[in-house]
């Protein structure tokens, strides 16, 4: 049967999420997981359908990509379409066709590195572009208290969430109106947003987890402490309370990944308890 390649309606977003859901397993490499389509759900419904890419064969999804950028494509597969060679070459070709799915020109593209179209890419020209860290917390046992005093942030919290994002991460949009744009959306049935105080009840840290379904790998996308207070192990505590609500949530794992330049980054993760993974590295096309 053909391969087709869409970018969905509003309405098909939901399904798509699902798929991507029951492809996360523990013993996969990092991927695409259905808590990124939550997080970029922040831009609104119509403008997350604009940046999804799937691919399909007789009715069934394949392969789901996010324009996380204009010409940043985040992609992954069924795992049992992983090694698909008619599937690899159809993805390989729409992304070498300028304006289909990626622009004309530099590009990069985020895929599995146990995938059949990254080596497809590979041989066509495109390089291995900056190292990543995948890292992950097995949830099998209780995580410890993380020593700063945790709110879930509902509606009423939304002004803190927002105050801890902005001033985490520098170019942050994040507003009130893009949390409650993502908190609209389906997948945040199956997320939290978690906000640390510390003991003079001010806002230090924040970060969202985001559930796949009991048994599969959560992920925490995004966290950060504010700027006015790091240092103070802030962004450990929020992490293990990050760990702690995904296994509160039925989540196997908790997985995170962060440039491996970024070692401040990778030392709070592995003081919580996250264990690094074989580093990764998107492709590149010049």
């Amino acid at each position: 049967m053909t391969i087709l390649c869409v970018e969905p309606r509003v309405d098909a977003l939901t399904e798509i999420a699902e798929a991507l859901a029951t492809w996360q397993h523990d013993d996969t490499p990092m991927q695409l997981h259905p808590g990124d389509l939550g997080w970029f759900r922040r831009f609104g419904p119509e403008t997350a359908a604009a940046a999804v890419r799937t691919w399909s064969r007789d009715g069934r999804i394949l392969a789901v990509g996010l324009l996380d950028e204009p010409a940043l494509l985040r992609l992954t597969t069924a795992p049992e379409a992983r090694r698909d060679d008619e599937l690899a070459a159809r993805i390989a070709s729409d992304l070498a066709a300028p304006g289909r799915v990626l622009p004309a020109g530099k590009a990069y593209v985020e895929v599995p590195v146990d995938a059949r179209l990254r080596e497809l890419l590979s041989q066509g020209g495109w390089a291995d572009d900056e190292s990543r860290t995948p890292l992950r917390h097995d949830l099998t046992e209780p995580v410890a208290d993380p020593g700063l005093r945790i709110a879930v942030a509902g509606p009423g919290q939304v002004s803190d969430r927002v105050t801890v994002q902005r001033a985490a991460f520098e170019s942050s949009t994040f507003t009130e109106e893009r949390w409650h744009a993502m908190a609209a959306g389906p997948r945040y049935t199956e997320a939290r947003c978690l906000v640390g105080y510390d003991d003079e009840d001010t806002p230090v840290a924040a970060v969202t987890v985001w559930s796949a379904g009991p048994g599969r790998p959560g992920l925490i996308e995004p966290m950060g402490v504010h700027r006015d207070h790091r240092g103070r192990g802030h962004g450990t505590a929020i992490t293990v309370a990050a760990a702690a609500a995904l296994r509160e949530m039925g989540a196997s794992t908790a997985i995170v990944c962060t440039g491996t330049g970024n070692t401040g980054a990778v030392a709070t993760y592995r003081a919580a308890g996250f264990r690094p993974l074989p580093e990764v590295r998107d492709l590149r096309r010049d």
